[in-house]
Protein backbone atom coordinates (compact mmCIF):
# COMPACT_ATOMS: atom_id res chain seq x y z
CA UNK A 1 0.00 0.00 0.00
CA UNK A 2 1.02 3.04 -0.65
CA UNK A 3 2.64 6.09 1.50
CA UNK A 4 -0.89 8.40 0.75
CA UNK A 5 -3.40 5.91 1.27
CA UNK A 6 -2.06 4.85 5.03
CA UNK A 7 -1.53 8.26 5.41
CA UNK A 8 -5.73 8.84 4.63
CA UNK A 9 -6.12 5.91 6.40
CA UNK A 10 -5.06 7.55 9.70
CA UNK A 11 -7.06 10.56 8.64
CA UNK A 12 -9.97 8.03 8.43
CA UNK A 13 -9.77 7.20 12.34
CA UNK A 14 -10.64 11.20 13.00
CA UNK A 15 -12.40 11.45 9.92
CA UNK A 16 -15.09 13.80 12.12
CA UNK A 17 -12.67 16.25 13.42
CA UNK A 18 -11.00 16.87 10.35
CA UNK A 19 -14.07 16.58 7.85
CA UNK A 20 -15.84 19.56 10.37
CA UNK A 21 -12.14 21.27 10.38
CA UNK A 22 -12.73 21.57 6.59
CA UNK A 23 -16.32 22.82 6.22
CA UNK A 24 -16.08 25.38 8.56
CA UNK A 25 -12.92 26.16 6.41
CA UNK A 26 -15.65 26.01 3.16
CA UNK A 27 -17.39 28.67 4.78
CA UNK A 28 -14.77 30.82 5.86
CA UNK A 29 -13.64 30.86 2.16
CA UNK A 30 -17.20 31.65 0.73
CA UNK A 31 -17.47 34.28 3.46
CA UNK A 32 -14.42 35.62 2.34
CA UNK A 33 -15.03 35.54 -1.48
CA UNK A 34 -18.14 36.91 -1.47
CA UNK A 35 -16.73 40.52 -0.38
CA UNK A 36 -15.66 41.92 -3.60
CA UNK A 37 -18.91 40.70 -5.19
CA UNK A 38 -20.52 43.35 -2.60
CA UNK A 39 -17.29 45.85 -3.19
CA UNK A 40 -18.89 45.64 -7.00
CA UNK A 41 -22.52 45.91 -5.91
CA UNK A 42 -21.47 49.13 -3.83
CA UNK A 43 -19.04 51.10 -6.40
CA UNK A 44 -21.63 50.13 -9.70
CA UNK A 45 -24.97 50.52 -8.07
CA UNK A 46 -24.69 53.02 -5.95
CA UNK A 47 -21.03 55.08 -5.79
CA UNK A 48 -20.84 55.15 -9.92
CA UNK A 49 -25.20 56.56 -9.97
CA UNK A 50 -24.45 59.16 -7.37
CA UNK A 51 -23.59 61.48 -9.98
CA UNK A 52 -26.85 60.60 -11.50
CA UNK A 53 -29.34 60.56 -8.75
CA UNK A 54 -27.64 61.49 -5.67
CA UNK A 55 -25.76 59.37 -3.07
CA UNK A 56 -28.79 57.10 -0.61
CA UNK A 57 -26.71 56.28 2.08
CA UNK A 58 -28.92 53.48 3.96
CA UNK A 59 -28.20 50.48 0.98
CA UNK A 60 -24.46 51.54 0.89
CA UNK A 61 -24.72 51.37 4.58
CA UNK A 62 -26.37 47.99 4.76
CA UNK A 63 -23.86 46.68 1.92
CA UNK A 64 -21.21 47.84 4.21
CA UNK A 65 -22.41 46.11 7.12
CA UNK A 66 -22.52 42.96 5.06
CA UNK A 67 -19.44 43.62 3.75
CA UNK A 68 -17.66 43.68 7.71
CA UNK A 69 -19.91 40.88 8.49
CA UNK A 70 -18.37 38.55 5.92
CA UNK A 71 -15.37 39.15 7.14
CA UNK A 72 -15.89 38.54 10.85
CA UNK A 73 -17.63 35.57 9.65
CA UNK A 74 -14.18 34.26 7.62
CA UNK A 75 -12.37 34.85 11.08
CA UNK A 76 -14.57 33.54 13.19
CA UNK A 77 -14.87 30.14 11.18
CA UNK A 78 -11.13 30.03 10.05
CA UNK A 79 -10.37 29.69 13.87
CA UNK A 80 -12.72 27.12 14.67
CA UNK A 81 -11.21 25.35 11.56
CA UNK A 82 -7.72 26.08 12.53
CA UNK A 83 -8.57 23.97 16.02
CA UNK A 84 -10.25 21.39 14.57
CA UNK A 85 -7.85 20.24 11.91
CA UNK A 86 -4.80 20.67 14.85
CA UNK A 87 -6.88 18.67 17.16
CA UNK A 88 -7.29 16.21 14.16
CA UNK A 89 -3.58 16.22 13.10
CA UNK A 90 -2.33 15.68 16.85
CA UNK A 91 -4.57 12.91 17.71
CA UNK A 92 -3.44 11.32 14.41
CA UNK A 93 0.20 11.40 15.51
CA UNK A 94 -0.69 10.59 18.76
CA UNK A 95 -1.95 7.18 17.79
CA UNK A 96 1.08 6.89 15.24
CA UNK A 97 3.71 7.18 17.85
CA UNK A 98 2.02 5.47 20.41
CA UNK A 99 1.79 2.41 17.13
CA UNK A 100 5.51 2.99 16.42
CA UNK A 101 6.68 2.84 20.21
CA UNK A 102 4.38 -0.11 20.51
CA UNK A 103 5.71 -2.10 17.58
CA UNK A 104 9.22 -1.07 18.45
CA UNK A 105 8.55 -3.37 21.63
CA UNK A 106 7.48 -6.50 19.53
CA UNK A 107 10.90 -5.87 17.40
CA UNK A 108 13.48 -8.69 17.56
CA UNK A 109 16.61 -8.20 19.58
CA UNK A 110 18.35 -9.14 16.22
CA UNK A 111 16.89 -5.48 14.60
CA UNK A 112 18.63 -3.59 17.02
CA UNK A 113 21.72 -5.03 16.28
CA UNK A 114 22.06 -3.00 12.59
CA UNK A 115 20.31 0.11 13.78
CA UNK A 116 21.82 2.42 16.39
CA UNK A 117 19.37 4.02 18.77
CA UNK A 118 19.40 7.54 17.64
CA UNK A 119 17.87 6.14 14.47
CA UNK A 120 15.63 4.56 16.25
CA UNK A 121 14.68 7.57 17.91
CA UNK A 122 14.57 10.03 15.65
CA UNK A 123 11.80 8.00 13.62
CA UNK A 124 9.93 8.13 16.39
CA UNK A 125 10.33 11.59 17.29
CA UNK A 126 11.59 13.75 14.08
CA UNK A 127 9.97 11.76 11.60
CA UNK A 128 6.51 12.21 13.06
CA UNK A 129 6.40 15.49 14.04
CA UNK A 130 7.24 15.63 10.07
CA UNK A 131 3.95 14.04 9.50
CA UNK A 132 2.64 16.55 12.11
CA UNK A 133 3.04 19.36 9.38
CA UNK A 134 1.68 17.28 7.17
CA UNK A 135 -2.11 17.00 8.23
CA UNK A 136 -1.23 20.85 10.55
CA UNK A 137 -0.56 23.13 7.70
CA UNK A 138 -0.04 21.36 4.52
CA UNK A 139 -3.57 19.85 4.12
CA UNK A 140 -5.07 22.79 5.83
CA UNK A 141 -3.10 25.24 3.46
CA UNK A 142 -3.57 23.34 0.53
CA UNK A 143 -7.61 22.35 1.24
CA UNK A 144 -7.90 26.31 1.89
CA UNK A 145 -5.89 27.03 -1.54
CA UNK A 146 -8.17 24.66 -3.83
CA UNK A 147 -10.98 25.63 -2.26
CA UNK A 148 -10.38 29.32 -2.97
CA UNK A 149 -9.08 28.57 -6.26
CA UNK A 150 -12.08 27.03 -7.18
CA UNK A 151 -14.20 29.77 -6.00
CA UNK A 152 -12.39 32.71 -7.48
CA UNK A 153 -13.04 30.63 -10.62
CA UNK A 154 -16.54 30.01 -10.45
CA UNK A 155 -16.45 34.21 -8.83
CA UNK A 156 -14.90 34.65 -12.26
CA UNK A 157 -16.74 33.12 -14.77
CA UNK A 158 -20.16 34.38 -13.39
CA UNK A 159 -18.85 38.23 -13.90
CA UNK A 160 -16.94 37.82 -17.16
CA UNK A 161 -15.96 34.06 -18.92
CA UNK A 162 -13.72 35.70 -21.61
CA UNK A 163 -11.52 37.02 -19.04
CA UNK A 164 -12.27 34.14 -16.50
CA UNK A 165 -10.49 31.80 -19.33
CA UNK A 166 -7.33 33.81 -19.67
CA UNK A 167 -6.73 33.10 -15.88
CA UNK A 168 -7.21 29.60 -16.33
CA UNK A 169 -3.64 29.32 -17.66
CA UNK A 170 -2.32 29.35 -14.73
CA UNK A 171 -3.58 25.90 -13.38
CA UNK A 172 -1.64 23.79 -15.73
CA UNK A 173 1.86 26.01 -14.90
CA UNK A 174 1.00 24.89 -11.31
CA UNK A 175 0.67 21.37 -12.36
CA UNK A 176 3.60 20.78 -14.48
CA UNK A 177 5.67 22.83 -11.47
CA UNK A 178 4.55 20.23 -8.71
CA UNK A 179 5.21 17.45 -10.65
CA UNK A 180 8.95 18.43 -11.58
CA UNK A 181 9.35 19.95 -7.83
CA UNK A 182 8.51 16.47 -6.70
CA UNK A 183 10.88 14.86 -8.89
CA UNK A 184 13.96 16.06 -7.49
CA UNK A 185 12.61 17.54 -3.79
CA UNK A 186 11.53 14.01 -3.08
CA UNK A 187 15.59 13.04 -3.64
CA UNK A 188 16.97 15.76 -1.55
CA UNK A 189 14.43 14.93 1.24
CA UNK A 190 15.36 11.32 1.56
CA UNK A 191 19.15 12.04 1.78
CA UNK A 192 18.70 15.03 4.07
CA UNK A 193 16.36 13.02 6.63
CA UNK A 194 18.53 10.51 6.38
CA UNK A 195 21.78 12.33 7.48
CA UNK A 196 19.80 13.70 10.12
CA UNK A 197 18.95 10.54 11.33
CA UNK A 198 22.72 9.41 10.96
CA UNK A 199 23.37 12.68 13.48
CA UNK A 200 20.78 11.87 15.90
CA UNK A 201 22.65 8.25 15.99
CA UNK A 202 25.76 9.70 16.30
CA UNK A 203 25.00 12.17 19.17
CA UNK A 204 23.38 9.58 21.11
CA UNK A 205 26.33 7.66 20.77
CA UNK A 206 28.70 10.25 21.38
CA UNK A 207 26.76 11.01 24.58
CA UNK A 208 26.62 7.64 25.79
CA UNK A 209 30.55 7.05 25.32
CA UNK A 210 31.49 10.17 26.17
CA UNK A 211 33.72 9.15 29.05
CA UNK A 212 35.84 6.92 26.56
CA UNK A 213 35.87 9.37 24.22
CA UNK A 214 37.36 12.50 26.49
CA UNK A 215 39.78 9.82 28.56
CA UNK A 216 41.38 8.79 24.85
CA UNK A 217 41.51 12.35 23.66
CA UNK A 218 38.88 11.82 21.00
CA UNK A 219 37.05 14.57 20.57
CA UNK A 220 38.18 16.17 17.69
CA UNK A 221 38.44 13.02 15.51
CA UNK A 222 34.38 13.07 16.44
CA UNK A 223 34.20 16.23 15.92
CA UNK A 224 35.50 15.80 12.26
CA UNK A 225 33.36 12.46 11.64
CA UNK A 226 30.22 14.71 12.86
CA UNK A 227 30.97 18.01 10.90
CA UNK A 228 31.36 15.47 7.61
CA UNK A 229 27.71 14.36 8.10
CA UNK A 230 26.70 17.96 8.97
CA UNK A 231 28.68 19.46 5.68
CA UNK A 232 26.89 16.84 3.48
CA UNK A 233 23.21 17.69 5.34
CA UNK A 234 24.43 21.33 4.65
CA UNK A 235 24.84 20.38 1.06
CA UNK A 236 21.57 18.59 -0.06
CA UNK A 237 19.94 21.60 2.28
CA UNK A 238 21.34 24.12 -0.08
CA UNK A 239 20.03 21.89 -2.74
CA UNK A 240 16.28 22.28 -1.38
CA UNK A 241 17.08 26.21 -0.81
CA UNK A 242 18.01 26.74 -4.48
CA UNK A 243 15.08 24.87 -5.76
CA UNK A 244 12.37 26.52 -2.81
CA UNK A 245 13.73 29.91 -3.95
CA UNK A 246 11.99 29.37 -7.10
CA UNK A 247 9.32 27.98 -6.39
CA UNK A 248 7.88 30.51 -4.12
CA UNK A 249 7.81 34.15 -4.40
CA UNK A 250 9.73 34.39 -8.17
CA UNK A 251 7.21 31.56 -10.12
CA UNK A 252 4.28 33.48 -8.51
CA UNK A 253 5.56 36.72 -9.27
CA UNK A 254 6.64 35.55 -12.83
CA UNK A 255 2.94 33.94 -13.14
CA UNK A 256 0.91 36.62 -11.80
CA UNK A 257 2.64 39.98 -13.98
CA UNK A 258 1.60 37.79 -16.80
CA UNK A 259 -2.10 37.58 -16.03
CA UNK A 260 -2.29 41.15 -15.80
CA UNK A 261 -0.50 41.74 -19.03
CA UNK A 262 -3.19 39.33 -20.44
CA UNK A 263 -6.01 41.11 -18.55
CA UNK A 264 -4.76 44.41 -19.28
CA UNK A 265 -4.31 43.20 -22.99
CA UNK A 266 -7.98 41.82 -23.29
CA UNK A 267 -9.40 45.04 -21.28
CA UNK A 268 -7.30 47.19 -23.68
CA UNK A 269 -8.62 45.30 -27.14
CA UNK A 270 -11.97 46.02 -25.87
CA UNK A 271 -12.07 49.21 -25.70
CA UNK A 272 -9.63 49.73 -28.54
CA UNK A 273 -12.33 47.65 -31.02
CA UNK A 274 -15.29 49.41 -29.54
CA UNK A 275 -16.78 47.18 -27.65
CA UNK A 276 -18.62 47.81 -24.20
CA UNK A 277 -16.89 49.34 -21.78
CA UNK A 278 -16.80 47.17 -18.24
CA UNK A 279 -18.12 48.89 -15.08
CA UNK A 280 -15.76 50.03 -12.41
CA UNK A 281 -17.01 47.65 -10.21
CA UNK A 282 -16.45 45.10 -12.46
CA UNK A 283 -13.27 45.96 -13.02
CA UNK A 284 -12.34 46.20 -9.35
CA UNK A 285 -13.80 42.82 -8.21
CA UNK A 286 -11.72 41.18 -11.31
CA UNK A 287 -8.74 42.98 -9.74
CA UNK A 288 -9.42 41.57 -6.03
CA UNK A 289 -10.14 38.51 -7.57
CA UNK A 290 -6.92 38.13 -9.54
CA UNK A 291 -4.84 39.27 -7.02
CA UNK A 292 -6.34 36.94 -4.57
CA UNK A 293 -6.00 34.01 -6.79
CA UNK A 294 -2.20 34.09 -6.63
CA UNK A 295 -2.69 34.18 -2.23
CA UNK A 296 -3.62 30.26 -2.49
CA UNK A 297 -1.08 29.77 -5.25
CA UNK A 298 1.99 30.97 -3.17
CA UNK A 299 0.16 28.95 -0.53
CA UNK A 300 0.31 25.54 -2.35
CA UNK A 301 3.61 26.47 -3.59
CA UNK A 302 5.58 27.10 -0.52
CA UNK A 303 3.91 23.67 1.14
CA UNK A 304 5.22 21.73 -1.58
CA UNK A 305 8.60 21.33 0.59
CA UNK A 306 6.34 20.39 3.97
CA UNK A 307 4.47 18.14 1.79
CA UNK A 308 7.73 16.44 0.38
CA UNK A 309 9.25 16.12 4.07
CA UNK A 310 6.24 14.77 5.26
CA UNK A 311 5.86 12.05 2.54
CA UNK A 312 9.92 11.28 3.01
CA UNK A 313 9.38 11.18 6.83
CA UNK A 314 5.80 9.06 6.33
CA UNK A 315 8.24 6.52 4.33
CA UNK A 316 10.57 6.06 7.43
CA UNK A 317 7.91 5.57 9.75
CA UNK A 318 5.95 2.92 7.81
CA UNK A 319 9.04 1.56 6.82
CA UNK A 320 9.70 0.71 10.64
CA UNK A 321 6.22 0.02 10.96
CA UNK A 322 6.53 -2.81 8.21
CA UNK A 323 9.56 -4.53 9.87
CA UNK A 324 7.94 -8.18 11.10
CA UNK A 325 7.33 -8.00 14.70
CA UNK A 326 5.86 -10.66 17.25
CA UNK A 327 3.14 -9.69 19.16
CA UNK A 328 3.30 -9.09 23.21
CA UNK A 329 1.19 -12.05 24.34
CA UNK A 330 0.64 -11.95 28.27
CA UNK A 331 -0.24 -15.74 28.57
CA UNK A 332 0.53 -17.17 32.16
CA UNK A 333 1.88 -20.92 32.71
CA UNK A 334 2.69 -22.39 36.07
CA UNK A 335 6.33 -21.79 37.16
CA UNK A 336 8.97 -24.13 35.74
CA UNK A 337 10.67 -27.05 37.59
CA UNK A 338 13.86 -25.60 35.80
CA UNK A 339 15.05 -28.77 33.94
CA UNK A 340 16.63 -27.27 30.88
CA UNK A 341 17.76 -29.11 27.95
CA UNK A 342 20.53 -27.72 24.73
CA UNK A 343 19.48 -30.68 21.68
CA UNK A 344 22.44 -30.45 19.22
CA UNK A 345 22.04 -26.57 19.22
CA UNK A 346 23.61 -24.69 16.20
CA UNK A 347 23.38 -20.68 15.98
CA UNK A 348 24.51 -18.05 14.11
CA UNK A 349 24.14 -14.53 14.11
CA UNK A 350 24.79 -14.38 10.72
CA UNK A 351 23.77 -16.85 8.29
CA UNK A 352 26.51 -20.13 8.31
CA UNK A 353 28.52 -18.35 10.29
CA UNK A 354 28.04 -20.39 13.68
CA UNK A 355 29.21 -18.85 17.15
CA UNK A 356 27.78 -22.06 18.47
CA UNK A 357 28.03 -25.46 17.12
CA UNK A 358 26.64 -28.81 18.44
CA UNK A 359 25.91 -27.41 22.28
CA UNK A 360 24.77 -30.48 23.62
CA UNK A 361 24.43 -30.59 27.65
CA UNK A 362 21.33 -30.59 30.40
CA UNK A 363 20.80 -28.68 33.55
CA UNK A 364 18.47 -30.09 36.18
CA UNK A 365 16.13 -28.40 38.77
CA UNK A 366 17.95 -26.73 40.97
CA UNK A 367 21.42 -27.24 39.91
CA UNK A 368 23.94 -24.60 38.94
CA UNK A 369 25.95 -24.34 35.94
CA UNK A 370 28.36 -22.24 34.94
CA UNK A 371 29.80 -21.36 31.58
CA UNK A 372 33.92 -20.04 31.02
CA UNK A 373 35.46 -19.50 28.27
CA UNK A 374 37.59 -16.71 26.91
CA UNK A 375 35.93 -13.42 25.07
CA UNK A 376 34.07 -15.43 21.93
CA UNK A 377 33.86 -18.38 23.14
CA UNK A 378 29.95 -18.54 22.75
CA UNK A 379 28.86 -18.11 26.89
CA UNK A 380 26.68 -15.43 26.42
CA UNK A 381 25.22 -16.26 22.99
CA UNK A 382 23.96 -19.50 25.20
CA UNK A 383 22.29 -17.47 27.39
CA UNK A 384 20.39 -15.21 24.56
CA UNK A 385 19.40 -18.37 22.73
CA UNK A 386 17.92 -19.89 26.12
CA UNK A 387 16.25 -15.91 27.08
CA UNK A 388 14.81 -16.22 23.27
CA UNK A 389 16.39 -13.24 22.35
CA UNK A 390 17.52 -15.20 19.31
CA UNK A 391 15.95 -18.58 17.99
CA UNK A 392 18.50 -21.64 17.27
CA UNK A 393 19.66 -22.01 13.80
CA UNK A 394 19.59 -26.15 14.41
CA UNK A 395 18.51 -28.04 17.63
CA UNK A 396 16.16 -27.48 19.91
CA UNK A 397 15.89 -26.19 23.68
CA UNK A 398 13.57 -27.77 26.07
CA UNK A 399 12.48 -26.73 29.25
CA UNK A 400 10.67 -29.43 31.84
CA UNK A 401 10.96 -31.20 28.07
CA UNK A 402 8.66 -28.57 26.34
CA UNK A 403 10.33 -27.05 23.40
CA UNK A 404 10.75 -23.36 23.95
CA UNK A 405 9.60 -22.14 20.31
CA UNK A 406 5.65 -23.56 21.69
CA UNK A 407 5.67 -20.81 24.05
CA UNK A 408 5.76 -16.74 23.05
CA UNK A 409 8.90 -15.42 23.93
CA UNK A 410 7.13 -13.11 27.01
CA UNK A 411 6.06 -16.33 28.26
CA UNK A 412 9.03 -18.22 28.10
CA UNK A 413 10.80 -15.48 30.39
CA UNK A 414 8.17 -15.38 32.73
CA UNK A 415 9.73 -17.29 35.35
CA UNK A 416 13.03 -16.74 34.37
CA UNK A 417 15.28 -13.73 35.89
CA UNK A 418 18.49 -12.16 34.82
CA UNK A 419 21.53 -10.03 35.92
CA UNK A 420 24.08 -8.54 32.97
CA UNK A 421 27.53 -7.81 33.19
CA UNK A 422 26.27 -3.79 33.06
CA UNK A 423 22.72 -3.61 34.65
CA UNK A 424 20.86 -0.82 33.23
CA UNK A 425 18.71 0.97 35.38
CA UNK A 426 15.96 3.17 34.29
CA UNK A 427 15.02 6.90 35.86
CA UNK A 428 12.77 7.00 38.54
CA UNK A 429 13.93 5.53 42.35
CA UNK A 430 15.30 2.15 43.42
CA UNK A 431 11.81 1.01 44.33
CA UNK A 432 10.81 1.38 40.88
CA UNK A 433 13.94 0.15 39.60
CA UNK A 434 13.65 -3.29 41.54
CA UNK A 435 9.79 -3.58 40.77
CA UNK A 436 9.94 -2.38 37.26
CA UNK A 437 6.26 -0.99 37.63
CA UNK A 438 5.21 -4.28 38.31
CA UNK A 439 1.74 -4.60 40.61
CA UNK A 440 2.22 -7.49 42.16
CA UNK A 441 5.97 -6.61 43.55
CA UNK A 442 4.95 -4.83 46.74
CA UNK A 443 7.38 -2.49 48.19
CA UNK A 444 7.97 -5.46 51.14
CA UNK A 445 8.80 -7.63 48.47
CA UNK A 446 11.50 -5.14 46.80
CA UNK A 447 12.85 -4.68 50.05
CA UNK A 448 13.04 -8.06 51.06
CA UNK A 449 15.10 -8.94 47.80
CA UNK A 450 17.51 -6.38 48.26
CA UNK A 451 17.72 -7.80 52.14
CA UNK A 452 18.59 -10.98 50.35
CA UNK A 453 21.23 -10.15 48.59
CA UNK A 454 23.09 -8.11 51.08
CA UNK A 455 22.13 -4.47 49.82
CA UNK A 456 21.45 -2.90 53.34
CA UNK A 457 25.12 -2.69 53.59
CA UNK A 458 25.60 -1.26 50.17
CA UNK A 459 22.65 0.97 50.22
CA UNK A 460 22.92 1.97 53.72
CA UNK A 461 24.05 5.40 53.08
CA UNK A 462 21.59 6.21 50.49
CA UNK A 463 19.40 8.86 52.78
CA UNK A 464 16.12 7.99 51.05
CA UNK A 465 16.48 4.63 50.91
CA UNK A 466 14.51 2.87 48.16
CA UNK A 467 12.75 6.48 47.19
CA UNK A 468 16.48 7.16 46.73
CA UNK A 469 16.47 9.10 43.20
CA UNK A 470 17.86 6.95 40.19
CA UNK A 471 19.01 8.78 36.73
CA UNK A 472 19.38 7.28 33.50
CA UNK A 473 21.90 4.55 33.47
CA UNK A 474 22.09 5.09 37.87
CA UNK A 475 25.14 6.80 36.55
CA UNK A 476 25.00 8.90 40.79
CA UNK A 477 25.28 5.16 41.79
CA UNK A 478 28.34 3.31 42.04
CA UNK A 479 29.14 -0.05 39.88
CA UNK A 480 28.17 -2.51 43.13
CA UNK A 481 25.20 -0.60 43.78
CA UNK A 482 23.88 -0.68 40.17
CA UNK A 483 24.63 -4.24 40.20
CA UNK A 484 23.07 -4.89 43.52
CA UNK A 485 19.69 -3.63 42.37
CA UNK A 486 19.86 -5.52 39.15
CA UNK A 487 20.17 -8.21 41.34
CA UNK A 488 17.15 -7.64 43.70
CA UNK A 489 15.60 -7.23 40.56
CA UNK A 490 16.03 -10.43 39.39
CA UNK A 491 14.98 -12.15 42.65
CA UNK A 492 12.38 -9.85 43.33
CA UNK A 493 10.19 -11.77 40.34
CA UNK A 494 11.11 -15.05 42.35
CA UNK A 495 12.63 -16.89 39.15
CA UNK A 496 12.82 -20.55 38.39
CA UNK A 497 15.72 -19.97 35.51
CA UNK A 498 18.42 -17.51 37.02
CA UNK A 499 21.15 -16.14 34.75
CA UNK A 500 24.07 -14.07 35.40
CA UNK A 501 25.96 -12.66 33.19
CA UNK A 502 29.17 -12.14 34.50
CA UNK A 503 27.46 -10.58 37.63
CA UNK A 504 30.66 -10.39 39.76
CA UNK A 505 32.93 -8.91 37.18
CA UNK A 506 32.21 -4.94 37.57
CA UNK A 507 32.23 -5.22 41.33
CA UNK A 508 34.67 -5.07 44.42
CA UNK A 509 35.70 -8.48 46.44
CA UNK A 510 33.79 -7.06 49.15
CA UNK A 511 30.20 -7.07 46.88
CA UNK A 512 31.36 -9.90 45.20
CA UNK A 513 31.62 -11.97 48.73
CA UNK A 514 28.33 -10.47 49.88
CA UNK A 515 26.05 -11.53 46.82
CA UNK A 516 28.08 -15.23 46.72
CA UNK A 517 27.03 -15.51 50.06
CA UNK A 518 23.40 -14.80 49.03
CA UNK A 519 23.23 -16.83 46.25
CA UNK A 520 24.02 -19.87 48.46
CA UNK A 521 21.00 -19.31 50.19
CA UNK A 522 18.98 -18.11 47.00
CA UNK A 523 19.82 -20.69 44.27
CA UNK A 524 18.35 -23.42 46.31
CA UNK A 525 14.89 -24.32 44.23
CA UNK A 526 16.22 -22.51 41.14
CA UNK A 527 18.18 -24.01 38.20
CA UNK A 528 21.02 -21.11 38.05
CA UNK A 529 23.78 -20.76 34.80
CA UNK A 530 26.37 -18.39 35.77
CA UNK A 531 28.66 -16.77 33.27
CA UNK A 532 31.96 -15.63 34.69
CA UNK A 533 35.80 -14.71 34.17
CA UNK A 534 36.41 -14.90 37.87
CA UNK A 535 36.38 -18.77 38.17
CA UNK A 536 36.76 -17.98 41.85
CA UNK A 537 33.21 -17.10 41.61
CA UNK A 538 31.87 -21.19 40.46
CA UNK A 539 34.37 -23.21 42.50
CA UNK A 540 30.38 -24.54 44.34
CA UNK A 541 29.05 -25.17 40.72
CA UNK A 542 27.14 -28.39 40.38
CA UNK A 543 28.99 -28.29 36.61
CA UNK A 544 31.45 -26.16 34.89
CA UNK A 545 31.20 -26.08 30.70
CA UNK A 546 34.59 -24.83 29.30
CA UNK A 547 33.59 -23.50 25.69
CA UNK A 548 36.44 -22.87 23.25
CA UNK A 549 34.97 -21.56 19.79
CA UNK A 550 31.75 -22.12 20.31
CA UNK A 551 32.23 -25.62 21.04
CA UNK A 552 31.86 -27.49 24.49
CA UNK A 553 35.18 -28.69 25.28
CA UNK A 554 35.41 -29.57 28.80
CA UNK A 555 32.83 -30.23 31.49
CA UNK A 556 32.71 -31.43 34.96
CA UNK A 557 32.75 -29.81 38.68
CA UNK A 558 35.60 -27.65 39.31
CA UNK A 559 37.86 -30.50 41.19
CA UNK A 560 37.12 -32.82 38.24
CA UNK A 561 38.44 -30.30 35.95
CA UNK A 562 41.69 -29.53 37.64
CA UNK A 563 42.39 -33.32 38.03
CA UNK A 564 41.93 -33.42 33.99
CA UNK A 565 44.32 -31.43 33.49
CA UNK A 566 42.87 -29.75 30.54
CA UNK A 567 42.27 -25.59 29.42
CA UNK A 568 40.25 -25.42 32.74
CA UNK A 569 43.22 -25.86 34.83
CA UNK A 570 45.14 -23.85 32.49
CA UNK A 571 42.89 -20.73 33.09
CA UNK A 572 42.59 -21.38 36.82
CA UNK A 573 46.16 -21.48 37.45
CA UNK A 574 46.58 -18.57 35.51
CA UNK A 575 44.08 -16.55 37.92
CA UNK A 576 45.02 -18.36 41.07
CA UNK A 577 45.88 -15.62 43.45
CA UNK A 578 44.48 -12.60 41.76
CA UNK A 579 41.57 -11.00 43.21
CA UNK A 580 40.70 -8.85 40.49
CA UNK A 581 40.78 -10.41 36.96
CA UNK A 582 38.07 -9.44 34.62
Amino acid sequence: MGTGKRLFQYALMYKKLLISGLLLLAIAVAADLAGPLVAKKIIDDHIAKAEVAGIDFQPIAILLAVFFGLAVVAAIFRYGQYLLLQMGANRIIQKMRNEVYEHIQTLPIRYFDNLPAGKVVARVTNDTEAIRDLFVTVVSQFAASFMTIFGIYIALFFLDWKMALIALFVIPILIVWTIVYRKYASKYNHIVRGKVSDMNGMINESINGMTIIQAFSREKQIEDEFAALNEEHYRYQNKLLILDAATSHNLVGVIRSLTFVLFIWYFGSAEMNGAAAISVGMLYAFVDYITRLFNPVTGIVNQLARLERANVAAERVFELLDQPGEPVVDKRIPRYKGNVRFEHVWFAYKEQEYVLKDIDFEAKQGETVALVGHTGSGKSSIMNLLFSFYDVSKGAITIDGINIKEHSRQTIREHMGIVLQDPYLFTGTIESNVSLGDPRITRDTVQKALDAVGGERVLKNLPKGLDEPVIEKGSTLSSGQRQLISFARALAFDPAILILDEATSNIDTETEEIIQHAMDVLKKGRTTFIIAHRLSTIKNADRILVLDRGEIVEQGTHDELLKQGGRYEQMYKLQSGEKNIS
